[in-house]
């Protein structure tokens, strides 16, 4: 982060959250990226520039942090709207803070602090300033809009795009309430944990008196495999995960499966694509009594190599139709790999996201609070995740040892296309 410098003011100082933040402990803080300081200077630009690698263009048709190669890290928070005007009144004060986030979302991807007053030692800072002399680490910051959002509250009720339609039950899942929904979703991800949190902690802050955290995770681990040249991550189970996902420079994928198009009921959704969040919790100490051959089913890939079990090399076509001398499938019925592929789904995709959490223990049983945040990106939740979960939830082999406790649909509007211009300016024009 530059110095600060004494940009146009921001809004009102820090939101409380309902739950509180997630305490910056434990995994997600641990084996933080070496990152290059950025020097001091009087203005608001650093003294030596990071490089551009260490930078994502923030302006654009699309939000980053959808096709972007995930990063390493992960601070997830949503946050509900707290005003109580008249619907003109509520209006303004959403487009406000969205304004406001904007400027100050579009600074921090670009390395320099929160737009504001930061040096009057009788005020506090408009930046937080842990992040300050801190590489941007690849910042990508992405807004998502729930459908709580389209209330009488605002007057919004005629532009709920028909894609956003509340999540039906999908088995296996106990959501925890304080876990689950809210008005507006942040998606921070950056190559240093403390990038990323500082993102959602001074969102919050900027909307005091007009938001409040619902809850927030952090994930560490990118679990996705959607791009970047990286090898493919493994989950907490140990297998690797994301071998068949999108790759988000793939243009024709992403058009297909992921960006809005002119198909959508809502043309401010176009150029945009919808969120889904599911905090699933793994049953740690049952799967790690589980022995190989039993693990390698479940998934239908061998373990280390990441093979399907069909093949050799990680990149193999997983041939579905192979039978074992038995006359049983190689790859078994129930197999995660076999009901998620898109060959089995009628050529149904989606684009992951995901990130690893352990979060300490479940008080009530001592058993480690870990597993995956699940993300994924796609134009029509309706046709695309929940058609898939649904599957899954009735066959999937891994259900033994996973639950989804927490869960969030969010629209994502299309990026803002220039400075000046704000998150979700189409909608509410």
């Amino acid at each position: 982060m530059s110095r600060p410098g004494t940009s146009t003011a921001s809004g009102p100082a820090s939101g409380t959250s309902r739950r509180g933040l997630l305490a910056l402990g434990g995994a997600a803080l641990a084996g933080t990226a070496a990152v290059g300081l950025a020097g001091c200077s009087d203005d608001d630009k650093p003294a030596k520039a990071a490089a551009p690698a260490d930078r994502v263009p923030f302006y654009g048709t699309h939000q980053a942090g959808i096709a972007t190669p995930a990063q390493d890290r992960l601070a997830f928070a949503t946050y509900d709207l707290t005003v109580s005007g008249t619907v003109a009144e509520n209006r303004a004060a959403l487009r406000q803070l969205l304004q406001q986030w904007t400027a100050a979302a579009a600074a921090m991807t670009q390395g320099k602090t929160v737009p504001g007053d930061n040096d009057n030692p009788a005020a506090p800072p408009a930046d937080t300033g842990e992040a300050y002399g801190l590489s941007p680490a690849n910042l990508t910051i992405t807004l998502g809009l729930g459908g709580s959002l389209f209330d009488k509250r605002f007057g919004l009720a005629g532009k709920r795009p028909a894609a956003l339609a509340d999540l039906p039950k999908l088995p296996p899942e106990n959501l925890d309430p304080e876990r689950s929904g809210g008005d507006l979703a942040i998606q921070a991800c950056a190559d240093d944990p403390i990038v990323a949190f500082h993102v959602i902690r001074n969102l919050a802050r900027i909307g005091r008196g007009t938001v409040v955290m619902r809850w927030s995770q952090l994930g560490f681990g990118n679990a996705t495999g959607n791009g970047g040249g990286k090898e493919t991550p493994r989950n907490l189970m140990g297998f690797k995960d994301g071998t068949r996902n999108i790759p988000g420079d793939d243009t024709s994928l992403m058009d297909g499966h992921v960006w809005v198009g002119d198909e959508t009921d809502q043309p401010w959704m176009r150029g945009g694509s919808y969120l889904v969040a599911r905090r699933i919790r793994m049953r740690i100490e049952a799967w790690d009594r589980d022995f190989l051959q039993d693990q390698e089913n479940v998934f239908g890939r061998a373990k280390y190599t990441g093979a399907p079990l069909t093949g050799a090399k990680e990149t193999d076509q997983p041939d579905f139709a192979k039978k074992a001398a038995g006359g049983d499938p190689v790859i078994p019925a129930d197999a995660h790999i076999r009901l998620a592929a898109h060959e089995n789904n009628g050529g149904v995709r989606i684009l992951r996201r995901g990130y690893s959490f352990t979060d300490g223990i479940v008080p009530a049983t001592g058993e480690l609070d870990a597993g995956l945040f699940f993300i994924a990106y796609q134009k029509d939740p309706r046709t695309q995740f929940i058609a898939l979960q649904r599957k899954l939830g009735a066959h999937d082999a891994l259900n033994e040892y996973i639950q989804h406790v927490g869960s969030g649909l969010f629209a994502c509007p299309p990026g803002a296309r220039a400075a000046g211009t704000g998150w979700a300016q189409e909608l509410l024009a």
